[in-house]
C-alpha cells in the first residue's frame, strides 16, 4: 500500500476533522466550507467560547456527496434535499432516491454530451472548410 493510500485510509478512520483537514482532503476553500455550513449542509460542533469547528465522519460524508453532486450538475438545494433524506430511516429512503436521481442525471448528462459531441464535429468540419479556403 502506498503512502498516499495509507494517508487516505487513516483519514477515513478519524472520528473528527478540523476545517483544515477537510479543506486539504477535498481541495475546497474555507469559505466554501463555511458557506455549506450556512446552508445547513454541514453541522460542525463548536465548543462554547471557541471558534474552532470540529467536523464528524457524517460531515465528511456529506461534503463528499456535496462536491460529487455539484460536479455532476445538481443544485445545492437538490443536494440538501437528498442529504436530508438520510434521517428518515437511516439511509434506506435516501439510497432509493439517490438511485433515481443519479439515473435521471446520468441520462441528462449523456444527452448533453451527445449534443456537445455533435457541436464539436460541426465545428471541426467548419474549421476544415475555412482552412481549405485559405489555401
Amino acid at each position: 500500500m502506498g503512502k498516499f493510500s495509507m494517508q487516505l485510509d487513516m483519514h477515513r478512520l478519524q472520528k473528527s476533522y478540523s476545517i483544515s483537514d477537510l479543506r486539504h482532503e477535498f481541495s475546497v476553500t474555507l469559505r466554501a466550507l463555511r458557506f455549506y455550513e450556512s446552508l445547513d449542509l454541514l453541522h460542525p460542533i463548536r465548543h462554547e467560547g471557541k471558534t474552532t469547528r470540529i467536523y464528524s465522519r457524517r460531515d465528511r460524508a456529506r461534503l463528499k456527496l456535496i462536491l460529487f453532486g455539484k460536479r455532476v450538475g445538481f443544485s445545492l438545494s437538490e443536494i440538501k434535499a437528498m442529504i436530508d433524506l438520510y434521517d428518515i430511516d437511516k439511509g434506506k429512503t435516501q439510497r432509493r432516491v439517490l438511485l433515481e436521481k443519479f439515473r435521471e442525471q446520468t441520462l441528462l448528462l449523456e444527452q448533453q454530451l451527445s449534443v456537445q459531441l455533435n457541436a464539436l464535429e460541426e465545428l471541426k468540419e467548419e474549421y476544415k472548410t475555412i482552412e481549405r479556403m485559405e489555401r
